[in-house]
């Protein structure tokens, strides 16, 4: 879910709420708190499992009753799964921290006493005529201390060497919770929430420096009739292959993402509008070269098309209004006759 205590920008707010409102319109869900947290989630992208649920319904077309939306907010509202997992591993890490400061607190503790009997030994030898029993009381000393110090070197060094490996598993583990944060855990690419954060930040960059932006939004061809016609799962296979799609077309720089349910977005900093296009169809034309076939028959089940939108940021415009213009291009490709590209150029008064 959101997390209120950290608010999203303005634009992206605003955007994810009216998309959120707009969806619970279409579906007629009431609009009434709870379930307004439970789809500004969902179209923020920010709880993956939700996203699934949703999706679900949403492809066999069961309908948000009253009990359903009461089962998605008492499911997902209260309790977040990745916030868990993310204080447990930060409370984990606060404790070997701890464990390594103890420990060399302890070592520390040792250092001092060994000083103190080098000290006395110095003292001991500066004097005019030291008895033999002072020396020797000193050397004792100083060779119990020795060896103390040595075996608290030994300890720390073991210490030290399992904190370091415990830390390392824990930064493995926190790499990990990010990644499962940000990825789409269908398709492997970014999910919205990343989609929102990087968009934002591109947006920013662009406006400081004066360099083009450009934004692809792509959706799938009569997705559902596939999805009512071959099953779920093919359907699920038809996103992956989208999601692979997009990674092998685009750069290092750019991101791809999963928008919410068929549809996709990519974000292409330093892209004029004209190369943006150019890649929207070469992901078409890669996507359509493929064939899908029901791996469990055998069977070719024919080619799978889609339709794209391309805008280009102008400096001082709203995120939401890169991301309109973008979506308006993509259902004119879908009116137009569908597996094409269209632009901001091709809208009325070039989109604005």
């Amino acid at each position: 879910m959101a997390d209120y205590r950290n608010p999203d920008p303005i634009d992206i707010a605003l955007h994810c709420a009216r998309a959120a409102l707009g969806m619970m319109e279409r579906h007629r869900v009431p609009p009434h708190p709870e379930n307004f947290s439970i789809w500004y989630a969902y179209v923020s992208g920010r709880n993956p499992d939700l996203t699934q649920a949703i999706d679900e319904i949403l492809r066999t077309g069961t309908g948000f009753s009253a009990e359903i939306n009461d089962t998605l907010y008492e499911r997902f509202a209260a309790f977040t799964p990745e916030k868990a997992e993310l204080r447990e591993v930060g409370q984990r890490v606060e404790d070997a921290v701890g464990r390594m400061l103890e420990y060399l607190s302890h070592a520390s503790q040792g250092t001092t006493k060994y000083g103190i009997a080098l000290e006395t030994f110095s003292g001991c030898l500066n004097t005019d005529a030291p008895a033999p029993s002072e020396i020797n009381g000193a050397i004792a000393a100083v060779l119990t201390e020795t060896r103390t110090m040595a075996d608290l070197n030994r300890q720390l060094e073991r210490r030290l060497a399992s904190s370091g490996r415990e830390i390392r598993q824990l930064r493995d583990a926190l790499d990990s919770l990010q990644r499962e944060a940000s990825t789409d855990a269908l398709t492997q690419i970014a999910n919205r929430k990343t989609f929102d954060a990087v968009l934002s930040l591109a947006v920013r960059e662009a406006e400081s420096s004066r360099r083009p932006l450009s934004l692809l939004m792509i959706d799938v061809d009569h997705f559902k009739s596939f999805n009512d016609t071959y099953g779920h799962p093919l359907g699920d296979q038809i996103l992956k292959l989208i999601g692979r799609s997009l990674i092998e077309t685009i750069q290092a720089k750019d991101t791809a993402a999963r928008y919410g349910g068929e549809e996709f977005a990519v974000i292409l900093p330093e892209t004029e509008l004209d190369t943006a296009i150019s890649i929207a169809n070469d992901i078409r034309l890669r996507v359509a070269g493929r064939r899908v076939t029901n791996r469990r028959t055998g069977e070719t089940l024919g080619q799978v098309t889609l339709s794209a939108g391309a805008a280009q940021f102008s400096p001082g415009e709203s995120i939401t209004s890169l991301v309109h213009r973008a979506d308006e291009a993509l259902y004119l490709a879908k009116r137009e006759g569908r597996n094409r590209v269209m632009s901001q150029r091709d809208l009325p008064q070039d989109g604005i």
